[in-house]
């Protein structure tokens, strides 16, 4: 299989348990792998990327979006491919990417592209609902994109025309119910943040009333999360707690900022 020109980038923290999955997925048909490590890791993530004949370099943790950025720069070929160290490109997407990038003109026409993101929950692909398709752009030019957003929320900014492609990368998610439910907290003190932050018209309590309620209803009955089973069901109601919790908080904010000092 002739390799491809593309550059692997993956930015990584203590990650042996699972980033051979991801780095295994794209040896043999790319012609670079970067793998930007915590300079504090020591569980033998390093080793393993290095007998995937990943470049690793070490360097403190500065946020996803910064990490990111020093991954893309180290790159050296045409085109850039975000992994994390808990996905895969799955076969059939493999198979699309060489697609795409020989064909020349269609390559050429683009500045990325994007595709779905499949995860797994508590033993079972999710394919429905408010976690699928979940489209990432993950394939681009060098020079045409770079990582921005606020962290953890990292997103790719392009410049230039986007195209889709259609198979799905893997997402292995290991996480417990627990730890879903701790992530609440700190997703909704990123939303607070981002409240505090803008101008003019602020979430208020109609949100906190009726969105809760909608997120439900469009990820387990619009978005047929109902054939996913029981994951399905927990997945739509973790994600309207979520959306009641953000806003409740943006509400409370905004009443402590009222009150006059004691």
């Amino acid at each position: 299989m002739d390799e491809l020109p593309i550059s692997v980038c993956i930015i990584s923290g203590a990650e042996a348990k699972r980033i051979g999955r991801a780095l295994a997925s794209v040896t043999g048909w790319v012609r670079e792998i970067i793998v930007v490590l915590n300079d504090d890791v020591q569980d033998g993530t390093e080793e393993i990327a290095l007998r995937h004949g990943a470049r690793v370099f070490r360097e403190p943790w500065k946020g996803h979006v910064k990490q990111k950025n020093s991954a893309a720069a180290k790159a050296a070929q045409p085109w850039l491919l975000g992994l994390d160290a808990d996905e895969a490109v799955s076969p059939e997407l493999r198979a699309e990417i060489q697609r795409t990038l020989s064909d020349e003109a269609r390559a050429n026409a683009y500045a990325a592209f994007s595709f779905p993101r499949l995860t797994t929950f508590r033993g079972r692909w999710i394919r429905h609902g408010d976690w699928y398709p979940d489209r990432s752009i993950r394939l681009w030019k060098r020079g045409a994109a770079e990582w921005a957003g606020i962290d953890p929320h990292d997103k790719l900014q392009v410049r230039g025309k986007i195209a889709r492609l259609h198979h799905n990368l893997l997402h292995y998610n290991a996480e417990s119910i627990d730890h879903q439910v701790t992530k609440i907290i700190a997703f909704s003190e990123d939303f607070l943040r981002h409240e505090q932050t803008r101008a003019g018209r602020r979430a208020g309590r109609a949100a906190l009333a009726f969105r809760p309620m909608w997120r439900f209803f469009r990820g387990y009955i619009l978005r047929l999360g109902f054939l996913d089973g029981w994951q399905g069901y927990y997945i739509a109601w973790m994600t309207a707690f979520y959306t009641a919790t953000r806003y409740a908080k943006a509400v409370d904010a905004a009443r402590e900022a009222k009150a006059p000092a004691a």
